[in-house]
């Protein structure tokens, strides 16, 4: 009797650029207002966070960062190719921007 075999396919993970945190963020819509892609969308529920409706258009600006009035609503989540990194001269390890 032969084993059988099964392939089952990946989920593929949706890129998420921006994350919004829903207990900080006004709802104010400034975002979706300055961002030059057109990444997110207003909420149809008033006050509500925007929606990321196109994640993988987002070039990482940072405009939706630095606009926002409510500090630390918004964050880019920078792919690990982007991501800054150091080394410490005196010790050699790597750091990385999180």
């Amino acid at each position: 009797m032969a084993d059988e075999v099964y392939a089952i396919p990946n989920v593929q993970t949706p890129n998420a650029p921006v994350i919004i945190d829903s207990a900080i963020c006004t709802g104010c819509n400034t975002c979706v207002k300055i961002c030059p892609l057109d990444v997110f969308i207003p909420n149809p529920k008033q006050g509500e966070s925007p929606i990321v409706l196109h994640p993988e258009e987002c070039w990482y600006c940072g405009c939706c960062v630095m606009d926002c009035p409510a500090p630390g609503a918004i964050k880019l989540n920078y792919p690990l190719q982007l991501k800054p990194r150091w080394r410490t001269k005196a010790t050699g390890k790597f750091h990385f921007l999180r």
